[in-house]
């Protein structure tokens, strides 16, 4: 598995769905395996080697613990750090066909720590919305975009 490495960067990366590039085989599941060669037990998002998805796919929880999805990744505390998707999870949820995509967690970074400016930016942020516009008092609650003023204001009483 030759990976690629940005200019002047010394984060290998690989390829991904980019037309052009060879799609990278990714393990096989035994069970799934098995499942599919068993007469009459069809897993539909099985493909580990990206033949009919372009990238390798498998079942909503089966894949192979050498990938993690963005989520999985930052409750990690890392990052896919520039990394192109190398596979993906395919599901059904309400007759609709969803994708999660999938990194290497070999590939990936640690997260930025917060800086003291995000911090004061993040807090400020946070005051904004807990501002009522009208009457200007900093509330302990966020308020509520449907309305645009404070429960104090909205019913019509004074703050």
């Amino acid at each position: 598995m030759g990976g690629l490495s940005a200019p002047g960067c010394m984060v290998p990366v690989l390829p991904g769905p980019a037309p052009g590039y060879p799609v990278i085989p990714g393990p096989r599941v035994p069970l799934l395996d098995a499942l599919r060669s068993a007469k009459g037990i069809y897993s539909e998002f099985y493909d580990p080697d990206g033949a009919v998805y372009s990238l390798p796919t498998y079942p909503y929880k089966w894949a192979p613990k050498i990938y993690a999805t963005r989520r999985q990744l930052s409750d990690r505390g890392l990052r896919p750090g520039g990394q192109q998707p190398c596979a993906q999870i395919i599901w059904r949820h309400r007759g609709k066909r969803r994708v999660g995509y999938l990194y290497l967690v070999a590939l990936a970074l640690p997260k930025r720590p917060m800086t003291p400016a995000k911090w004061g930016a993040l807090a400020m942020a946070l005051i904004a919305r807990a501002t009522c516009p009208l009457c200007g008092q900093v509330k302990r609650y966020t308020i509520p975009t449907s309305v645009g003023h404070c429960n104090d204001c909205a019913a019509g009483g004074t703050p």
